[in-house]
């Protein structure tokens, strides 16, 4: 029996999750929310998370019964994300080892959120869609590396759509993102956006600056609804996001999709996905908040995939790297 014990808080939340061979014994989180309108500055999230972190991993230890005897090894995200969220993280993840004389593993993001996505559906080889409020990848699995066949050239669709729902001053309870969704089944009226899809790459700034022009004249002049206009940039920027993925499928002979990352729970999305897999006779894989959502347990199962290849980070290794690719990481548990 291998156990880890994983640390994230690469941005507004901070999750301890432990993981036992395959088996999530626990997971929670907290989550630093802003008021309308507002964003989420480094600083003020990093004090959130010395904040609590504390309490979150004690909840951890005690709904999973577990002792720190018990534990094989301490995993924390390493990157990418936000500098100084992550490095309190990481100081408590390093004070802990050494408290605890545990060994030490700095994990990727990416790469937790896609191990959690292959343990939790069942997926084996899937082409990635990892979207979130940070990261926007179509990713596949080559030669030991997760490769990115295509990526945003700019903003992340989930950046993109938080910062709209401060144009339109919606909560950030319990997320921005959830809020336009919801906004956006009420929806009826299309309103056209620019499409920017660049090859495999995709754009959204130019979208979002457009959009944030017309909000207010069109809205004004009753052209159309808070509610027109968010189910006009979701279906604009999943469209995107399902023409690039059915690319790289085509490239790489896939007959599988998985989509993580905190958008990836968006049902629309999801249901836009699930169409063009059916089209392809292809299989989709996603998962619901528990896990799309940054989470300690995501960080935990990917470093139990790496402690089980024989991999561990120095204590002199053991920084944070904002931008740190999900390419960059030789993949060593995998054939």
């Amino acid at each position: 029996m291998t156990i880890v014990l994983g640390f994230e808080g690469s941005a507004n939340k901070i999750g301890v999750g432990i993981v036992q061979d395959g088996k999530v014994l626990s997971n929670p989180r907290r989550t630093y929310i802003t008021p309308p309108g507002q964003g989420f500055l480094p600083g003020d999230t990093a004090r959130h998370h010395r904040s609590c972190i504390l309490d979150v991993l004690k909840e951890a230890l005690e709904e999973a019964n577990i002792q720190p005897k018990e534990i094989d090894c301490v995993a924390y995200t390493k990157g990418p994300g936000m500098g100084a969220p992550l490095l309190s993280v990481a100081i408590v993840a390093r004070t802990v080892a050494q408290l605890w004389k545990k060994p030490l593993l700095g994990v990727n993001h990416c790469i937790g959120h896609i191990e959690m996505g292959r343990l939790i559906t069942g997926a084996l080889n899937p082409t990635v869609l990892y979207v979130s409020g940070g990261n926007t990848q179509v990713i596949a699995y080559s030669e030991r590396r997760y490769r990115i066949f295509g990526e945003t050239i700019d903003i992340a669709v989930g950046n993109c759509l938080d910062r709209f729902a401060r144009v339109l001053k919606i909560s950030n309870d319990p997320s921005p993102g959830y809020n336009i969704e919801q906004m956006a089944k009420k929806g009826k009226k299309f309103v056209e956006l620019p499409y920017t899809v660049k090859g495999m790459d995709v754009s959204f700034s130019g979208i979002l600056s457009y959009i944030e022009d017309v909000t207010h004249k069109m809205l004004s002049s009753g052209d159309c609804t808070p509610e027109d206009l968010c189910f006009s940039l979701q279906e604009t920027l999943f469209a995107m996001l399902v023409e690039i993925t059915e690319r790289a499928m085509a490239h790489c002979g896939s007959q599988e999709v998985l989509i993580v990352g905190g958008v990836g729970c968006n049902i629309r999305l999801q249901e836009m996905m699930a169409t063009m897999c059916k089209e392809r006779s292809a299989k989709l894989f996603a998962t619901d908040e528990t896990f799309c959502i940054d989470n300690g347990a995501m960080i935990a199962q990917a470093g139990w995939e790496m402690f089980r290849s024989g991999q561990a980070t120095a204590l002199q290794d053991s920084w944070i790297t904002q931008r740190y690719r999900t390419d960059e990481v030789e993949v060593t548990w995998r054939d």
